[in-house]
């Protein structure tokens, strides 16, 4: 059976549609609907049912993705394999949130580019990000959030710890930390807000985890970007919430001071994320690696 067909495939059944299953080939849809079919009548077995909004396979098409993917990752792996000899001259399109594309990827991904890796960084939501990543936009994206389907896969790669932290004017007029832990979320109801959006979502994961309520003020200051949120709470424009590895040489410097130090801090995770199978291409599997390890000493 060609392996054309059955790579079109594990495509289409991963990504849930032709069409984004031909920008995934760079094929048109008229292409794959005709290997689908093809491969249809050749098994004489339908494979997906199409509905409005995409596909989805049959029972027939599950069992023959689930016995063939793997091997079909593997055979690309060896044709593909002389355009990957040479991976350190690839150039890697990468995609974040841009604080910790800045501060944690790019350095970490250095050693490679020393070696002759280019790397091209964009940045944006997880949602947005999953949809340029499957659409072929981006070969690895960082996200805060697990995508749903098969088209991706993601990867664990780090914690990160939330920090309740103001300027040190702010936490000397609150009485210090051993007043918020006994008076709670009240000690800090008028204080202002510094955040990345008007829905306060530091603010609001932070208070929900730590004080099982939702904050009742707005923000005083909304910028989206967490190192304008670092350089206002520094400045003492108002209460923040901020990733420790972003605001540590701060707390260190004592130019910002943590206003509470709960027993279990709240966390949010990192993933690699990259379309499904494409950990095969030693390229994106070196990059991969490189960052996992990297992540054990964040």
């Amino acid at each position: 059976m060609d392996l054309a067909l059955l790579r079109t495939f594990v495509t289409v059944h991963r990504a849930g549609s032709f069409t984004r299953a031909a920008t995934l080939l760079g094929l048109s849809q008229p292409a794959v609907t005709g290997q689908i079919r093809s491969l249809e009548r050749q098994l004489g077995r339908p494979l997906f049912v199409r509905q409005a909004r995409g596909v989805s396979p049959t029972s027939i098409g599950d069992e023959l993705a689930h016995k063939i993917a793997p091997h079909v990752d593997a055979l690309l792996e060896i044709t593909e394999a002389d355009l990957d000899e040479q991976w350190a001259h690839r150039t890697l399109h990468l995609a974040g949130p841009p604080e910790f594309i800045a501060v944690r990827a790019l350095p970490a991904l250095t050693p490679l580019v020393a070696q002759g890796m280019t790397v091209r960084a964009a940045q944006g939501i997880a949602e947005d990000l999953f949809e340029a990543l499957a659409a072929g936009h981006h070969d690895l994206a960082i996200t805060t959030s697990r995508p749903r389907g098969r088209l991706l896969t993601a990867t664990p790669l780090c914690d990160e710890e939330h920090v309740l932290v103001a300027a040190p004017r702010w936490a000397a007029r609150l009485g210090g930390a051993a007043v918020v832990r006994d008076k709670g979320v009240r000690a800090l109801e008028h204080l202002p807000v510094v955040e990345v959006h008007e829905c306060l979502p530091f603010v609001a994961r932070y208070w929900a985890a730590v004080f099982d309520s939702k904050p009742v003020t707005a923000g005083t200051v909304v910028v989206p970007d967490l190192r304008a949120v670092l350089a206002c709470v520094a400045a003492g424009a108002g209460l923040g919430v901020l990733p420790r590895y972003l605001c540590a040489d701060a707390l260190d410097t004592g130019e910002i001071v943590a206003l509470l130090d709960p027993p279990v801090p709240p966390l949010r995770t990192y993933f690699l994320v990259v379309r499904t199978g494409t950990l095969a291409h030693p390229h994106l599997a070196r990059v991969h690696e490189w960052l996992l390890r990297a992540a054990v000493s964040w």
